[in-house]
């Protein structure tokens, strides 16, 4: 019969080997926990690719970058809605339509330029100073060509807008009313929406805020620090406009700046319109220099003595321009004095520029109208893509062209030398100084009017337009 203690032996035996066989294989134990350890990486992996998803979504969200992908999808899903502005620049040596398509930004509402058509006509408004019902005729010819492509339904809803500028300034009081009221019936009649604001003479500061915005607009820049200064050279005046980085260096800056709203905020810029300072404006200047008054035959000494009675039409105004002989000129090599040209140049220029833009220096610049048209002529940039030249090499070319006797472009002497003497002598600009030309970005015209339609379509005026 087993003893009291061998009883209690077996039952610990027992329990020990009831205990051992509930516990799983220490092998399979450590299989269990990896498991359960590799889930728990797997979920904290997961939790981590969602939290990064939504912080890049979120930050792309508030990018300029993630606004055209977005824009796209909701295109194509037909969630785009169109609207349109014309617009009617009236210059001095021409008048250009522009009719604006746009469609409001998928995420935060702001105008995003998809088609513009652009159409010109020569001459200017202007030259029809006596004539106002001939002036409006062109201007309805080109109205026709937006109404060729505004749909006919959004047509009453579109804002037309007639802005002229140095041309029409410069002509007496009567003239230019005389052609402003002839628009002003035309636009009546014409199925757009105008009011009484619709016609009128464009202030020069205006025409240099929206050359500004243009191009800042089209390069994507309008929400940065680094924008862009704009140069905007006209046939009777010109433009600097440019956000200076630090107004208190130059207190005379102070009754020219002026506050351009942006997408989500203002831009302060500087801004002046030379008047009287415009590419055709100072050839007539350097032309009549020293001539009497009335007198229509000139002779000038920016222009090469083999050049006889070239016309020269300035507003109503024709010349008949012949160079002059000089003592640097001879029967070989017949050039125009630079030196002497130049000093007339400066003589007629630099008293128009008031203020300096002195700090224009400090940013970079981009040069439209004149500017490029002249550059291309003459060799400084490709005549289609534009490009990037300096001060110096306006100036050197400028040299080369007055040395030059060319009958097939007899004013440009006097062009190049008026730009050389504007950019280095008028805004103090080193010879080194790099230009960025341009005529178009992204298939798109540089010009005011871009800017000026998106004003018209985003300011609080624009439902009564």
């Amino acid at each position: 019969m087993p003893s009291q203690n061998q009883n209690l032996r077996n039952r610990k035996l027992q329990q020990q080997d009831a205990n051992e066989r509930s516990q799983a294989p220490a092998g399979s134990r450590r299989k269990s926990n990896s498991k359960v350890v590799a889930n728990n990486l797997r979920f904290s992996f997961f939790c981590l690719v969602v939290s990064a998803s939504l912080l890049i979504f979120l930050f792309l969200a508030y990018t300029d970058s993630f606004h055209p992908i977005v824009d796209t999808i909701a295109g194509k899903l037909g969630y785009h809605e169109k609207t349109y502005a014309v617009v009617i620049d009236a210059g001095s040596t021409g008048s250009r339509v522009l009719a604006f398509e746009f469609h409001r930004g998928y995420l935060d509402g702001r105008l995003v330029l998809d088609y513009e058509l652009y159409k010109h006509s020569k001459p200017g408004l202007s030259a029809f100073a006596d004539k106002p019902q001939e002036g409006a005729a062109t201007i309805d010819k080109l109205l026709q060509e937006a109404r060729n492509v505004i749909p006919k339904e959004k047509m009453a809803t579109t804002p037309l807008v007639l802005k002229a500028t140095a041309g029409l300034r410069l002509l007496k009081p009567e003239q230019a009313e005389g052609l402003l009221q002839a628009c002003r019936d035309l636009f009546e009649k014409s199925g757009f929406l105008v009011n009484d604001q619709s016609v009128e003479i464009m202030d020069g500061t205006d025409e240099g805020i929206f050359s500004w915005f243009t191009i800042n607009f089209l390069l994507g820049k309008l929400n940065g620090r680094n924008t862009v200064a704009a140069l905007d050279l006209g046939g009777g005046s010109t433009q600097v406009t440019f956000a200076p980085k630090d107004i208190s260096q130059t207190p005379l800056y102070k009754n020219f700046m002026h506050k351009v709203p942006t997408v989500n905020s203002h831009v302060d810029v500087f801004t002046t319109s030379y008047l009287g300072a415009g590419l055709m404006a100072v050839r007539h200047a350097v032309f009549t220099n020293g001539a009497q008054e009335g007198q229509t035959k000139l002779t000038s000494e920016c222009v090469n003595s083999i050049v006889k009675d070239k016309l020269f039409r300035y507003g109503t105004e024709q010349f008949y321009i012949s160079g002059k002989e000089n003592p640097k000129a001879t029967a070989e090599n017949p050039e125009v004095d630079y030196e002497q040209c130049a000093a007339i140049v400066r003589k007629k220029l630099l008293p128009t520029l008031s203020p300096k833009p002195v700090t224009l220096k400090q940013h970079e610049i981009s040069a439209f109208s004149y500017f490029f048209d002249r550059a291309i002529e003459t060799g400084l940039v490709d005549p289609f893509q534009g490009g990037e030249t300096t001060v110096g090499q306006f100036i050197t070319r400028s040299r080369e062209v007055c040395a030059d006797a060319n009958t097939d472009q007899p004013f440009m002497c006097v062009d190049l030398t008026f730009i050389a003497v504007l950019l280095e002598e008028g805004y103090g600009l080193k010879p080194k100084t790099p230009l960025k030309l341009y005529k178009k970005i992204d298939g798109h015209e540089i010009s005011w009017a871009l800017g000026c339609a998106y004003s018209i379509l985003t300011s609080n005026k624009s439902s009564q337009l």
